[in-house]
């Protein structure tokens, strides 16, 4: 049985709700999921999975959320050889035109050593279609 993580910070409800439906996504596929407020998570939430997710609001057109998400992936960089290429999906909500911010992050994971298989930015709250793709995204984690 594969194990996923899943670690958001969520402030108005929407990143929660997403990080809850990729999770289903991930059960149905038969793993074992935790799902964590990035304020319960540890590194070794990261370490002990097979497989994880990122979700975050972004501050503006180029950053995460900066209090406590930005701060806890920062523990990861240097960490290259314990991430191994480990699969990695980030969910993100945003609320202006831009969505620069998605690939800055891509980036920054993939120069930890996260193999980004997957990535979802979602302009103000998610439709029926985004939250049936986040759910589908929650299985890919599993393969």
């Amino acid at each position: 049985m594969k194990k996923i993580s899943i670690i958001y910070w969520s402030c108005g409800g929407n990143i929660e709700a997403l990080a809850n439906e990729m999770a289903d996504g991930a059960r149905e596929q038969g793993a074992e999921v935790t799902v964590k407020h990035v304020t319960d998570a540890t590194i070794e939430d990261v370490f002990e999975a097979d497989a994880v997710a990122f979700g975050s609001p972004a501050v503006d057109s180029t950053k995460i959320e900066q209090q406590e998400m930005k701060p806890f992936l920062e523990q990861l960089k240097d960490l290259e050889e314990q991430i191994g290429g480990k699969n990695c999906i980030l969910f993100a909500t945003y609320g202006w035109i831009e969505d620069t911010f998605m690939k800055i992050w891509k980036d920054e994971m993939k120069s930890y050593g996260f193999n980004v298989i997957g990535d979802l930015a979602i302009k103000d709250s998610p439709t029926k279609m985004q939250t049936n793709l986040i759910k589908k995204l929650g299985e890919e984690l599993v393969k």
